[in-house]
């Protein structure tokens, strides 16, 4: 079946069409080939992510199925306690 949408200009709140597993690094190397929208959070715990400045910041204590609306270069690896972490 086509897409009905494919033809739409692509909003904010439309719902994710690129997703992606992401495997938590400290390395800048690692950097996600682009910004992921927000971060759904599998397995609860804490979630460091990387601004576009490069500054971590610890979210702490997200639930399981929590999806972060933020927008991220990077998850470190050190201080992540969350798994199962998607970019959306």
């Amino acid at each position: 079946m086509p897409d009905p949408y494919q033809n739409l200009p692509p909003s904010v709140t439309d719902p994710s069409f690129d997703y992606f597993v992401i495997t938590p690094s400290d390395s800048v190397a690692n950097n996600f080939a682009r910004p992921a929208n927000s971060i759904r959070v599998g397995t609860g715990g804490d979630v460091v992510a990387i601004r576009r400045d490069g500054t971590p910041v610890t979210f702490k204590n997200c639930p399981s199925g929590e999806t972060l609306p933020i927008r991220a270069l990077r998850v470190n690896a050190t201080g992540t306690t969350a798994l199962d972490l998607v970019g959306l």
